[in-house]
């Protein structure tokens, strides 16, 4: 059965699918034009990972307001297991988190005169680099969770960003930690792309460190109220 959208969620899902594409736009057209300004691996991934962090914090302060900012599936199961979002809510956010970020790659693509779509061929299968999703997603659920969870919601943003541009350094997968993004990345095929055969161990890892900071979280704050995720947002019984 389709998914009816109250206006009050329709709105929420919106943003999240806005939100999660230009994130997507903004880390597949920065390794593009990173790997054309520079040769040298190491430079394209300073480019790269200093763009993402500065368009990550600007867009989680642009629409956390309305949704929350997720952009990220495992950010709203983790608020779905928390109380934050019915499962209706966590149906349209993942579903538009989705969707977003194929419309980020497709973007991306054409901004930089690519075909629209070209699948990756990048593969990232080997077992260090899917350890590495585990650990980047739980360092990125566990990073939002403390922050939130000890009553600091206006740092969230800074520090998720401050997270994020950390982890594409310590982390050997370059810290996807993010499903939707994992998936939208494997329509290019540049230098931040990933191979849609690889995509499933990717999103399989990220859950599995996602969950695990729920976990966490719930042993070290157990007295915490459910707050929003990544930022408070617009509450309505009508979702």
């Amino acid at each position: 059965m389709l998914l009816t959208l109250s206006p009050a969620l329709a709105r929420k899902a919106g943003a999240e699918a806005v939100g999660t594409g230009l994130l997507v736009a903004v880390v597949v057209g920065s390794g593009i034009f990173a790997s054309r300004l520079s040769e040298d691996p190491g430079l394209q991934l300073l480019e790269n990972s200093i763009a993402t962090a500065g368009g990550l914090l600007a867009l989680i302060l642009a629409f956390g307001s309305v949704s929350g900012a997720h952009f990220n599936p495992v950010v709203s199961l983790a608020d779905r297991i928390l109380g934050g979002l019915t499962t209706r809510e966590l149906a349209a956010y993942v579903a538009a988190q989705v969707v977003g970020a194929c419309a980020g790659a497709i973007v991306a693509n054409l901004m930089f005169d690519l075909d629209a779509v070209t699948l990756s061929t990048r593969a990232r299968d080997t077992s260090g680099l899917l350890l590495g999703e585990v650990v980047a997603t739980f360092g990125l659920v566990m990073v939002i969770l403390g922050v939130v969870r000890s009553g600091r919601s206006a740092a969230a943003p800074f520090a998720v960003a401050g997270y994020i541009a950390a982890a594409y350094w310590f982390t050997s997968s370059t810290s996807f930690a993010n499903p939707a993004v994992t998936i939208g990345r494997t329509l290019s095929n540049t230098f931040a792309g990933i191979q849609p055969a690889s995509a499933p161990g990717f999103v399989a890892a990220q859950l599995a460190g996602g969950l695990v900071a729920v976990a966490l979280a719930r042993l070290l704050f157990p007295d915490a109220p459910a707050r929003d995720l990544v930022v408070p947002h617009e509450h309505s019984t009508a979702a």
